[in-house]
């Protein structure tokens, strides 16, 4: 019996198999990026989603499986790792799925969607339930290819959605290790003020920007006692997830930020008791995204944003 299923990021799945084994959750067969495990469901960090509620079901036809789909619920995604043209067809025997790019800050959709997949040509795995509103997980965003300096806004854009929450005008926000300025430029057309603070310098386009400030110093050389309260601090600044774990326990409690958002990055091996440290702080969240490479992300909201 499949208690639970865990789907990995390409390239993830023995970071993945880490955790949950951490966890104590064993995993019984893999297929494809889909980790089946017997026992019940767990929060993980390093899966796109989890299938809550699987259920395996005859598939005997092509018509008898999408009859079994359609007999559970309405809305269905495909995780398509074997048998794909058969998979195809009782796809198009489903109500169609659009997973068509956001244009960001658009909301994540609300709508019910449980996930499928073939085990075997005449067996399928069927969760009515998953973690993500996403087709297996990965959102997808309408890209801009002119106006930021490098890739790294899709992760930014990526957490802001799953977390509901994005700054506005009037925000402050404090961007540390922001060279070249993927994050401020982002940031920036929201209509927040940007305070980008590196040793190296933004994309003249960026620091342009009439609602972005350039600081040329050290993220961690800045004393949140002596700085102005900001409404979200931000970081992908690259170091090791002690040194960003003590940056945020110090602005945490000198109380100078509101609302967190940090990229942990993993240089080497994972790290998971750093991320348990992180998980740790009272109202974290920590999730690997579709956008994310070796890295996870920390959001925490205040609590009057939670």
């Amino acid at each position: 019996m499949i208690g639970a299923a865990y789907l990995a990021d390409a390239g993830f799945e023995a970071v993945l198999a880490e955790e949950l084994a951490l966890a104590g959750r064993s995993i019984a067969a893999w297929h494809g990026r889909l980790a089946l495990s017997p026992e019940p469901p767990h929060p993980a960090i390093w899966a796109l989603e989890v299938w809550t509620t699987p259920q395996e079901l005859p598939a005997p036809s092509v018509k008898a499986a999408a009859d079994a789909l359609r007999a559970i619920q309405r809305n269905w995604a495909l995780y398509a790792a074997l048998h794909h043209r058969r998979a195809a067809l009782i796809e198009a025997r489903l109500p169609p799925v659009k997973a068509r790019p956001l244009r960001f800050p658009e909301p994540a959709p609300t709508g019910h969607l449980g996930a499928w997949t073939l085990l075997a040509p005449d067996r399928l795995l069927a969760s009515p339930t998953k973690t993500s509103p996403f087709v297996n997980g990965a959102v997808q965003f309408l890209e801009d290819k002119e106006g930021p300096p490098s890739r790294a806004y899709l992760k930014l854009w990526e957490a802001l959605t799953r977390a509901g929450r994005w700054p506005g005008p009037g925000e402050t926000c404090l961007d540390l290790g922001a060279s070249p300025g993927g994050w401020s430029w982002a940031l920036a057309q929201l209509g927040a003020r940007v305070i980008a603070v590196d040793k190296a310098p933004l994309d003249p386009a960026v620091a342009a920007l009439p609602n972005v400030e350039q600081r040329l110093e050290s993220a961690f050389g800045l004393d949140p006692r002596e700085m102005p309260p900001v409404e979200w601090l931000f970081s992908d600044v690259i170091c090791y997830p002690a040194r960003l774990l003590a940056l945020v326990r110090r602005w945490l409690e000198a109380g100078r930020a509101r609302h967190f958002c940090c990229t942990i990055k993993f240089q080497g091996e994972t790290d998971h008791t750093a991320m348990a440290e992180f998980a740790a702080i009272p109202g974290a969240r920590l999730f690997h995204g579709a956008h994310n490479k070796h890295e996870v992300m920390f959001l925490r909201l205040g609590e009057a944003e939670a």
